[in-house]
């Protein structure tokens, strides 16, 4: 196996990692031995779930979130430097996009350290596909303002740029939440603006529908505590 800082996609449930996952990525996942993670207890449970006779106690764990400084983040590396494996976990889909281990791949990168993205589901492609949207220009937003006023004015900013631009939007809110973003993006845009829900993509009850703003009233689904992607197109 070459020696590389991998970048190892994780299901975005509790699918059978069989079915989003090449048989390659288990490969290289039992031949390293030093993770960078976002949460250390979701990655012990993935690569479990990967290789049943894994084991756990022989692995090193660096735990990687929004407050861990980019001094600790290049330590890390030390073992790559060292000339041995490493991979990055999200806690799920595919890390370093809208995920903290994008910070490990820059430090990387700087360093002059080789990187292999391996293959495996990532929400925000496979909603775009789903969609119908422009697959050519698209832009994702992250969260939302929480605050009423801005986020509504947020929302029309990203339709507006739907029809100048050509160009699909697509948003996340927190599970919980995900109700009242539908709301508020039913009383914000136009009624002509398409919107797609894309929910539990690869998981059980995998939802992806298109609709204009006008038909999704009073035909919405409940999405409480769902994963969930939004997207806006013309």
């Amino acid at each position: 196996m070459e020696i590389a800082l991998y970048l190892l996609p994780v299901t975005l449930g509790d699918t059978p990692w069989e079915k989003v996952l090449p048989g390659y990525n288990k490969e290289i996942i039992v031949g390293i031995r030093h993770f960078i993670v976002e949460d250390v207890r979701s990655a012990r449970r993935f690569l479990k779930k990967v290789d049943k006779d894994i084991d756990i106690d022989a692995l090193t764990f660096y735990p990687l979130n929004k407050h861990t400084s980019p001094a600790d983040i290049s330590g890390y590396l030390k073992p790559l430097e060292g000339g041995l494996s490493m991979g990055v976990i999200s806690e799920a889909g595919c890390p370093a996009v809208a995920d903290p281990g994008a910070d490990v791949v820059a430090i990387a990168q700087r360093k002059g350290l080789k990187v292999v993205p391996l293959v495996g589901p990532s929400s925000i492609i496979l909603s775009v596909m789903g969609s119908g949207f422009n697959g050519q220009s698209f832009a994702f937003n992250g969260y939302l303002p929480i605050e009423p006023a801005e986020r509504a004015k947020k929302l029309k900013q990203l339709e507006q740029r739907v029809y100048a631009e050509h160009q699909t939007q697509l948003f996340i809110e927190t599970p919980y939440r995900n109700n009242k973003m539908l709301d508020d993006i039913l009383q914000n845009c136009r009624p002509q603006t398409k919107l797609c829900i894309a929910a539990n993509i690869t998981c059980e009850g995998e939802f992806i529908k298109t609709r204009s703003v006008k038909d999704w009233k009073g035909h919405t689904p409940d999405l409480t505590k769902i994963p969930c992607i939004f997207l806006l197109y013309q």
